[in-house]
Formats: structure tokens, C-alpha cells, sequence
């Protein structure tokens, strides 16, 4: 009922046929900008006022918009809840991700503390959990296991002559590698934000992320395989690594430990079985169980009571050292040889950081600051590498724990700190005996989300083929170009698919719909019917130098109307006439000197003397510019010839005719015609509504078509063009004496009627228009 009385309105439209030069007195065109010049913004960007310094400094630290307002009572008891369980998240997590960044798990417990701080002090996110992720800490351990390998520190012992690793010294070596490459990740960050480069982020497609960090899981699963099965595969970095380490492994399964497998048997089962009984009982559990962290102290006991590492020789975390570790300067030295990995790291990081925030300011209604929180989580990353920690980012799993158990501002993330701090200075001593095969389990877990991500798969294949293998790309480059190099190869990919895109449009050409101004596409809409004499072409995409020639191609062979073939044969048939002439004009010189010796000084000529026209008589010369040229392909479509003296149509000669009536009429006579186009050609009408700019290929392209067209007598007109567009026009001095302003047209509608006008009519139309589309015309 309600969509029938919104379909009961109508509207009246009577107005003039719009051309551009019409529309800028009607519109009233300013005739400056409204944009401050350079000068004046540059002064206002430099002046200061306590508004403004207000405003700059809320905007730089978030937190003193929302704490100085915080209420405890709305607030407290669902951040501490939530900061609690985070916080219990964080301690498996933290020093399980420190095995895929190569580093002492203590670090992970570090990494999960620092950085989270500083970015409840400057991030503008209230639901994401800053701190250890499982992507960014296998490409961080990338660039340790690359620059310090276990190679590098291993010595013949003296006495036995047997291969001894420094594992001290290595592991005191990467965790210089890794900081230092944080810190350079986290500048990267932090200057980015400040030249306001957060849009850095939209070449990241969401199926590039999706299949980036599918294929970091799958480096992330290979890398833990040897825990798992307590083997000591080779080392392999470059392209195919991947396959080169799997070969590897499946060398040294006869080698596997039992012990260790069996531990990750049990815990992988425990903790699938757990974790899937929270997913189905979350609404009726008031905390979800942090069975990773009941897993971490059950494994703890049973490896120490057990002596699970002395007997059975499965490996454990060793030594953790109690308190925090105080600030030192990352060596610089390294940024020259980790300055790709560190940016691929700070770009990736970001990506995922502002997905995941702007997903939950969506769903909360809060607006997350591109920019800020490129600084946020790039001081987060800097702060962070003083301290040892490596490079943070948000995580999915630990966010949607935090906004599920009541989180809503970042004193959640100030209680979950406060739980890893209480860890690391009581209670990381007594984790020394857990196998690193359970936090390997804890890593595969936790990698669920990841691998769901395969179903991205059909789901593409239905929707965007072209998405679709981004995704896939993405994923073949990811694992076997290995990190950094798959990020490049797929960015890449992605922005030449975009290029592809616009190289490939689809072109249309457009009819018009019976009783209104809608111009569609012949090929989609049954109803959409061409105009006898009139091709409109429009391109569904910007034509610039990468697809000008193919737009240029498109237009001749849609409209049927073969240039460069009717040019030469106009050359020809004007050079044949030129010859004809000039004969004839030889011919009667001779033929009037020998009338003026027989008839004297009188010059009269008999009427039998004359000359025949058509053997090139002077006389008419002058008049004889008809050109009628047709050509039929084998194919049966007709390659429209034009003719100068078309044949006008009159529309509202007549008392009572209306415009657009004729105008159906016209269209109508096409009858089942293939595309429904006369065969006398005298307009074609561009459609440049899609076109967001133009360059210097595309006005010299426009340039000559009006100019190869014009010298086949077909008016050429411009119609929907932007105002920027209009404006590049202008600065390119495209508008001249030839391509007037009054060639471009407001709306297609408008160059149609102008064109009959000039066949013949004598009316503009008036639209009656119903909301429901039924449309009249009215004279």
C-alpha cells in the first residue's frame, strides 16, 4: 500500500534544450572557486587559536576526549571483566606467537604489555585488542631465521668434535633483529600517519588481506610442524621455501619424537573440543573458558612431575627470566637490510589494525581515525622495539573476546596489561618446563578464523571472478614467494586486474524508452529503441591513454561506421571528380574557342553545343558535394554510409505532434533490426557521464573524431560530462571555432532533441512523468 501512494506523485519538466554554454547562464556558473587559495590555506594551517589547539591536541590523544567523561559505573564492571579475559588470552598467546617470531617466549609476554599502553593512550578504537598476532609474528620471524641463522652460531665442540649451538647467542641476535626491524616498521607507521597517508591502505583490497593472511597461515602451520613432531628440519629461505622445508620434514618424520607428538595430540583434541563447546554455549556461558591457559598449566605440571624433557626429550620454553627489561637503542645498522620486511610489516599491520577497528566502529557507532590510528599503532611499534617487543597489530580473536564479555573503552586493555605484568614479574618463572609443542597447539587453534577463510572461495566465484583470483594469486604468491615478495607480486596483480578493467569496459550502444528521457543499453533492455539516424555510445568506464584507441575502435565498429575506410574512398571519389573536373574544364575552353570562331563577335552557342553535366560542366560544379556511400560486409550487418542531404524529419510540424511521440516513432520503425539503426547516419551522440577526468590521449582522440567525422559530414556532440571534466576540456583548448561549447550537452536527451531540431522539429517537449515510469510528453 505504501509503495502504490509513493507511486501516485508526478512531476512537470519544461525547459530548454541545454547545451554547455545554455547551462552556465541558466545555472549561473561561478566564476571563481570557492576553495581558498594556496596562500590563505597555508596562513590558516599556521594560525592558532584555543579552538583549534583544543581540537589538535584531542585529535593527537584520544584518550582526553573519553577519560576525563569515563564512567566507572556504565563502564567499570565490563571493562575489568573484559580486561581479565584478554589478559588470560594474552599469556598463551604471547609466548606461543614468540615461536614463530624466533624469539624466547618471554618476549612474546613483553610484546604483549608495552605496546598495548601506549595504544589505549593514542589509539581511537574502544574494541580491538592490541598485541601479538599470528601473520605479523611469522614475518617478523622470517627476517630472524633469514639473518641469523642456526648455522651462523653453531661450533665444533673440541673434546668430541660434535656440532654445539650457541642457542644464547642466537637467540640474544635475533631479538636485536627483531626489535630493530619494529622500530624501523613503527616510523614507517608513525610518518605515514603524519603526511595523512592512511588511505595507503585501499590498495589493499579486502580478497587481497583474506588471501595474504590465508597464505601467512599456511607459513605459519609449516613452521610449527617441527614442534609438533619434535624434529630439527634444515633451514630454507627464498622463493619455494616452503615446499623445500616440507620435502624436508617429511625426510625426518622416521625421526619423530613420540613424546612430543603425543602431548600435541592430546592437547590439539582438548583444546578443539573445549573451544567448540564455547562457540556453541556462548550465549549461556557467562565467560567463555580459557582452556588455553588451563592447557598451559595442566601441560606445565605434567612436564615438570613427569620430567617430560629429560626423559622423553621433548622441548620446553627453558629459562624465563623474571621482571622487565629496560630500554636500549635497536641497532641501526640493520634498517639498510630489513627495510623491505619492514615495511611490508608496517603495511600489513596497518591493514589489518583499520579493518578490524573501523569493522567495530561500524557496529558501535563511533568513527575511527584513519590517520591516528596509523600513529597509534605506529608509536605502539616504536615504544615497543625499545623494549625488545616486536611488531604488534590487532587481533581477531582477543577483540571479539573483549567487545563479547562487555568491553567498551581501552581500560580494558589497561587490565589486561596489568595481568601480563602481574605474569611476568610472579609468575613467568614457573612456565619454564611447558613443552613447545602446546603452544604450537595453542597456534594451530587459534588459526581456525584463518583457514574458514577457504570459503571465501565459492562464494567468489559466485559474486566476482575477478576478486576471485586476486584471492587466489595473493594465496599461490604468498607461499611460494614467501612473505615480502607475495605481498609485492600481489599488489601488483591486484592493480593490474583495475588497470585490465578499465582497459576492457563494455561498450553500449543506447535506445531510447518509449515515452520518456532514458537512454539504455539496446543489448540489455528490449524496449530500449535507437533513434533512426542518431548512435549514442557510451563506454562504462573513464577513457584515458590506456583504452582511448580501443574506445576509438569500439565507437566504429558499434556504430557500423567505418572511418578511415569512408575517408579514403572520399579521397578517391573527390580526386576522380578533381580529374573529371578539370577534363571537363579543358573540354569546354576547347568547345567555347571554337564557338567563339564560328559564331564571331555575337558568342552565340547552339543549344545542341552544350555540355553535358554529368561530363563536368562548369556550370554546376560548384553545387556537387553529395556524397552516397554504402558498404554491406559479407556478415550481414550494414556499414552505415552517410549521406550530406539526409532527409529531415518533421517532429511537431503538425498541430497536435509531440516531440518525444515522434521520437517513438522514429524509434519504432526499426522493427526487428539487429541493433535498430537507419542506414543514414547524420549524429553520434558520445555519452561521457562515466568519465571522471580526461588526458592529453583522450582530448587528442576526441579531437579527431570530431575533425575525421566532420569530413564526412557527421555532427559529432559531447553529452553528460562532469564538471571537472568540462574543466580539463577547457584547460586543454579543446573548445575552438570548429568544437564550440554548444557541442556539449547536459544530458543525452537534450543533444537527441537539438539533433531532430536540426532535421527538423520546431518543439521542445514537456514531461509528464509518474513516479511509476508511465511518461508523456506535452508541446
Amino acid at each position: 500500500m505504501g509503495v502504490e501512494e509513493q507511486r501516485a506523485g508526478k512531476f512537470y519538466v519544461e525547459r530548454d534544450v541545454l547545451d554547455e554554454l545554455c547551462l552556465d547562464q541558466v545555472a549561473r556558473r561561478r566564476t571563481h572557486s570557492t576553495t581558498p587559495p594556496l596562500k590563505e590555506r597555508v596562513k590558516d594551517s599556521l594560525r592558532c587559536s584555543m579552538p583549534k589547539l583544543k581540537r589538535s591536541v584531542l585529535s593527537t590523544l584520544p584518550v582526553l576526549s573519553w577519560l576525563p567523561r569515563y564512567s566507572v559505573r556504565d563502564n567499570g564492571l565490563g571493562d575489568l571483566i573484559s580486561g581479565i579475559s584478554v589478559g588470560i588470552m594474552h599469556l598463551p598467546q604471547g609466548m606461543a606467537y614468540a615461536l614463530l617470531a624466533s624469539v624466547p617466549p618471554v618476549f612474546g609476554l613483553y610484546t604483549s604489555f608495552y605496546p598495548v599502553l601506549v595504544y589505549c593512550i593514542l589509539g581511537t578504537s574502544r574494541h580491538i585488542s592490541i598485541g601479538t598476532f599470528a601473520v605479523i609474528s611469522i614475518m617478523i620471524g622470517s627476517v630472524t631465521e633469514r639473518l641469523a641463522p642456526d648455522s651462523d652460531f653453531t661450533f665444533l665442540n673440541g673434546t668430541n668434535g660434535t656440532a654445539v649451538l650457541d642457542v644464547t647467542a642466537r637467540d640474544a641476535y635475533r631479538v636485536q633483529i627483531a626489535a630493530s626491524t619494529t622500530v624501523l616498521s613503527g616510523l614507517f607507521q608513525v610518518l605515514l600517519g603524519m603526511v595523512r597517508f592512511g588511505f595507503v591502505v585501499t590498495y589493499l583490497s579486502e580478497p587481497l588481506v583474506r588471501g595474504y593472511t590465508t597464505g601467512a597461515a599456511t607459513h605459519v602451520v609449516v613452521s610449527q610442524l617441527k614442534y609438533i613432531f619434535g624434529i630439527h628440519p634444515a633451514r630454507f629461505s627464498g622463493p619455494l621455501s616452503q615446499v623445500y622445508i616440507l620435502i624436508d620434514i617429511c625426510r625426518h618424520l622416521p625421526e619423530t619424537n613420540i613424546g612430543a607428538l603425543v602431548v600435541s595430540l592430546v592437547a590439539l583434541v582438548v583444546l578443539i573440543v573445549v573451544k567448540e563447546l564455547n562457540s556453541c554455549y556462548e550465549k549461556k556461558l557467562p565467560l567463555p573458558i580459557p582452556i588455553e591457559l588451563i592447557v598451559i598449566v595442566a601441560a606445565t605440571l605434567i612436564s615438570y612431575y613427569g620430567n617430560l624433557n629429560s626423559q622423553y626429550d621433548v622441548a620446553v620454553v627453558g629459562e624465563i627470566p623474571r621482571g622487565l627489561k629496560s630500554p636500549s637503542l635497536p641497532d641501526a645498522s640493520l634498517w639498510g637490510t630489513v627495510v623491505g620486511d619492514a615495511f611490508a610489516v608496517a603495511i600489513v599491520g596497518y591493514a589489518i589494525n583499520i579493518s578490524l577497528g573501523k569493522t567495530f566502529g561500524l557496529k558501535h557507532g563511533y568513527k575511527v581515525d584513519s590517520n591516528q590510528e596509523l600513529v597509534a599503532l605506529g608509536l605502539s611499534n616504536t615504544v615497543g622495539g625499545f623494549f625488545q617487543c616486536y611488531s604488534v597489530t590487532s587481533s581477531m580473536s582477543r577483540s571479539l573476546i573483549q567487545e563479547s564479555t562487555g568491553g567498551r573503552t581501552q581500560v580494558a586493555g589497561v587490565v589486561s596489561s596489568v595481568i601480563v605484568l602481574i605474569t611476568i614479574l610472579q609468575l613467568g618463572t614457573l612456565f619454564g618446563e611447558l613443552p613447545k609443542a602446546v603452544l604450537s597447539c595453542i597456534v594451530f587453534v587459534n588459526l581456525k578464523g584463518m583457514f574458514k577463510q577457504y570459503l571465501d572461495i565459492p562464494a567468489l566465484w559466485k559474486s566476482n571472478t575477478v576478486d576471485l583470483l586476486v584471492w587466489l594469486v595473493t594465496l599461490v604468491c604468498t607461499i611460494l614467494l614467501n612473505l615480502d615478495l607475495g605481498l609485492a607480486a600481489s599488489i601488483a596483480f591486484s592493480l593490474l586486474t583495475v588497470i585490465f578493467r578499465t582497459q576492457l569496459p563494455r561498450y553500449s550502444i543506447l535506445g531510447q524508452v518509449p515515452g520518456t528521457e532514458l537512454y539504455l543499453d539496446t543489448d540489455t533492455y528490449e524496449e530500449a529503441k535507437e533513434i533512426p539516424g542518431i548512435t549514442i555510445f557510451r563506454s562504462s568506464t573513464t577513457v584515458y591513454y590506456t583504452n582511448a584507441e580501443l574506445y576509438l575502435d569500439a565507437l566504429q565498429k558499434k556504430s557500423g561506421i567505418d572511418v578511415g575506410k569512408l575517408l579514403t574512398r572520399k579521397k578517391k571519389r573527390d580526386a576522380k571528380q578533381k580529374r573529371k573536373d578539370e577534363k571537363g574544364e579543358k573540354k569546354a575552353k576547347k568547345e567555347a574557342k571554337k564557338q567563339n570562331g564560328v559564331n564571331g563577335p555575337n558568342g552565340t552557342v547552339h543549344p545542341e553545343d552544350k555540355v553535358d553535366v554529368e561530363k563536368g560542366s562548369p556550370d554546376l560544379k560548384e553545387n556537387r558535394t553529395d556524397i552516397a556511400l554504402t558498404d554491406r560486409p559479407t556478415n550481414g550487418q550494414v556499414n552505415w554510409a552517410y549521406e550530406q542531404q539526409w532527409t529531415g524529419l518533421d517532429l511537431g510540424s503538425e498541430t497536435g505532434s509531440h516531440g518525444d511521440d515522434a521520437i517513438t516513432q522514429m524509434s519504432s520503425t526499426v522493427g526487428e533490426e539487429k541493433r535498430g539503426r537507419s542506414s543514414k547516419t547524420h549524429t553520434i551522440i558520445l555519452d561521457l557521464s562515466t568519465a571522471s577526468f580526461v588526458d592529453t590521449v583522450t582530448v587528442m582522440m576526441l579531437n579527431n573524431i570530431f575533425r575525421d567525422y566532420s569530413e564526412i559530414d557527421i555532427d559529432i556532440y559531447l553529452a553528460g560530462c562532469q564538471v571537472c571534466v568540462v574543466e580539463q576540456l577547457s584547460r586543454a583548448s579543446f573548445f575552438s571555432e570548429s568544437i564550440p561549447k554548444s557541442r556539449l550537452f547536459t544530458t543525452v536527451h537534450d543533444a537527441v532533441l537539438h539533433s531532430l531540431r536540426l532535421q527538423g522539429a520546431s518543439d521542445v517537449p514537456i514531461y509528464e512523468c509518474a513516479l511509476d515510469m508511465a511518461c508523456t510528453t506535452k508541446m
